[in-house]
Order: structure tokens, then sequence, then C-alpha cells
């Protein structure tokens, strides 16, 4: 995703097959997300094994985990973002300048503090991945408006978005239609269950 997306430019010469297999030059955290999310799916497939019963479980890691590699961001800015004169901002050589890592820590913060409360409480069980999947694309979508676009390397816009704003649209998406779906189907599995119920107790 960093190369294919963020920056397409690093794609020339003759060895371009070369550039997308090295790993460890440039890295993507909406992309690592991403193939994480689908390695641990198949596994799961592959398996003959329900994801659902363990997407709480994956939620309450991918939340802090994520949040902690943001700190990482943070601490080497590599997320600059426009010049500003917010208190949280850091100075960089231009000047003093939003730091998306940290936002973006503060953010998943934020998300991990509410699904570890609806955890304890009991309360939204199955759902906190699309929970999670909603605040983060809401949050982050508009966090990348404040990247910067005056330096020499920059993430690359596309009809003035970036590639994980079109991911956010995704996993805000996602989120709506599974909160929604979920609650349809709990309805109607208590909608069924009331029969039962009036039964068992002689109405």
């Amino acid at each position: 995703m960093h190369v294919l997306l963020y920056h397409p430019e690093e794609l020339h010469g003759s060895w371009k097959a070369w550039q997308l297999l090295k790993f460890w030059d440039g890295l993507s955290s909406t992309g690592g997300v991403l193939g994480g999310t689908a390695a641990v799916v198949l596994y799961f497939r592959t398996r003959g094994v329900p994801f659902s019963p363990y997407s709480d479980l994956f939620a309450l890691a991918i939340a802090p985990g994520w949040a902690v590699a943001r700190l990482g961001c943070f601490s080497v800015h590599d997320h600059p973002g426009r010049l500003t004169t917010f208190p949280l901002a850091v100075a960089f050589a231009e000047g003093a300048r939003h730091d998306l890592g940290l936002y973006d820590a503060l953010l998943l913060g934020f998300i991990s503090a509410i699904v570890y409360a609806c955890a304890r409480r009991g309360l939204l069980r199955d759902r906190l991945l699309p929970l999670v999947a909603l605040l983060y694309g809401i949050g982050r979508f508009f966090l990348d408006f404040l990247r910067a676009s005056d330096l020499a390397y920059v993430d690359a816009r596309y009809f003035g978005l970036t590639p994980a704003q079109y991911v956010c649209i995704g996993f805000a998406v996602y989120g709506v239609l599974a909160l929604r779906r979920s609650r349809a189907t709990r309805k109607s599995g208590a909608a069924a269950n009331e029969p039962q119920q009036l039964d068992a107790i002689g109405v």
C-alpha cells in the first residue's frame, strides 16, 4: 500500500518489483491492519472456525496495539501535518506543524477506552470490531485533512483525498452496515424466542 498508493513514484527503473519486496523501506499502518485482518480471517476459514465469536477479542487487541504503533510514528515524527500554532504542534525545520502520529495515537487511545468500557459492561457484544472500524474511520478521515502537502515527500492525493481516507470510508461503511445487521439479527432472534418464552410460562 505504501508503494502502490502513497508513493507510486518509487516504482522507477528496471527493478520496480524489487521495491515492492523491500518491506523495511516504507510502511503503511493502514495496509498492515488490512493485511493482518485478511490473514486472520483466512486462517480461521482454513481451520473451519467462525471468526465472529473472536471478533471482540480482535477489536480489544487492535485498537491499543495500533495506538502504540502510532506512538512510534510520533517518536520519529514521520507524519508531519500543516503549519500551525496549535498547542500540540511539534517543531519541524520549517516551523511548528501538526503531528499526525500523535493525533492518531490519541484517537486510538480514546477508541481503546470506549471498547474496553463496553466489554467490561457487556455492551455491544460481538459488535466491538465494527465499532472500532466506524470510530476510527470517521476520526482518521477528518484528521488526514491536516496532513502536510507543502513538503517534498508527502502522501499522494487522489481527487483531494489520501489513500487512507478512501480506506476509512470503507471502514465507516463496514461499521455502520455490520452494526445495523447485528442489531436486526438480534431483534429477529428476540422476536422468534418470545413465543417460546410465553409457552414456557403457560401463556
